[in-house]
């Protein structure tokens, strides 16, 4: 295999200037096809992105024969369906986040492709961004010492009336759908990277409630994880709130790390009373580092940046976290 030529199942929003246009930027990678239930949506993003093929049938994409690779870009609900027909027909997947609606689907995912030999990768794409790979570079330094803790807040305002009544948005909210609400959501990416920065998980634990009874999903989620490398951390994420709050601090034994998820391109160092910046640049494709890298995973030149296992490790953290024991 000498180039990897992607079909899309989804072409919303998310890969209109996230992920798509990548697949064209990165190289020994092309985007060949595109796939929408609504077709007149489906010719459009193609004629706008200058794709050669549209599908509005998933396994018309899916079989076809100039196509080596599947990303899945749909909600959640799908992900599992389209990922084992993908497998199937012998096409390597990268499947969006949340891996899946639930965990066992996601380790279904990952059976799935090892049984058939198939590579499978989550985008979880902040690992291959610089900030990330700073932070981890960072701790693994010791920069500041050893890690003792972690606390995460995101904090939002609900959703208004207008949202909730465009599919936009309302899907994101609609347990059968996403699996959740907007913690199943966000939480993904925040998560899956306190997974890339302290390793394998010993225990779980949380709380979710609906407070606001907008919408039939939680809106305030606790939780809290023991990573087996003694690391603990906390989180809260709250969907009804007046605050706007997206903060992040390790903290280790000689400072700590201080950074956002979703907002700033700043990481603030305070470690053994020195206090330093490192300052990123915004990317124009946000999924672009980690396209990078799987596409180089596809050609069998590098490692899978994040497998199935990983991913189905980051739905089980959050089901842990909203069982409610």
């Amino acid at each position: 295999m000498q180039q990897i030529n992607w079909g899309i199942i989804g072409c919303g929003d998310v890969t209109e200037i996230k992920s798509g246009p990548a697949l064209n930027k990165v190289p020994n990678s092309a985007l060949v096809a595109v796939m929408r239930r609504d077709a007149a949506k489906a010719a459009d993003y193609a004629q706008r992105h200058n794709v050669p093929r549209w599908y509005s049938d998933a396994d018309k994409l899916i079989n076809d024969p100039e196509i080596n690779a599947i990303y899945i870009a749909t909600p959640p609900d799908t992900h599992e369906a389209y990922a084992i027909a993908a497998i199937n027909a012998g096409k390597n997947v990268y499947v969006e986040k949340p891996m899946a609606i639930n965990a066992t689907a996601a380790k279904n995912m990952a059976s799935a492709a090892k049984e058939k030999n198939i590579k499978l990768t989550v985008a979880h794409y902040r690992r291959a961004q610089p900030l990330f790979k700073k932070i981890l570079q960072l701790i693994q330094d010791g920069v500041i010492g050893t890690v003792r803790l972690a606390r995460l807040e995101l904090y939002k305002a609900p959703l208004t009336a207008t949202e909730l009544a465009t599919n936009q948005q309302a899907w994101r909210v609609n347990p059968g759908i996403a699996g959740g609400g907007l913690f199943h959501d966000l939480a993904p990416h925040q998560l899956d990277l306190m997974y890339y920065f302290f390793g394998p998980v010993e225990k779980i634990n949380g709380i979710a409630i609906n407070q606001g009874g907008i919408y039939k999903a939680d809106d305030l989620v606790t939780g809290n994880i023991l990573f087996k490398s003694g690391v603990v951390f906390s989180g809260t994420w709250c969907f009804n709130a007046a605050a706007t709050t997206d903060n992040c601090e390790i903290v280790g034994s000689e400072g700590s790390i201080y950074f956002s998820v979703f907002g700033g391109n700043t990481i603030t160092v305070i470690a053994r009373g020195v206090l330093q910046t490192h300052s990123f640049d915004t990317l124009q494709h946000v999924q672009q580092p980690m396209i990078e890298k799987v596409v180089q995973y596809f050609l069998g030149n590098a490692i899978n940046p994040c497998s199935g296992d990983e991913g189905a490790e980051v739905m089980r953290m959050m089901e842990g976290m909203t069982n409610n024991g």
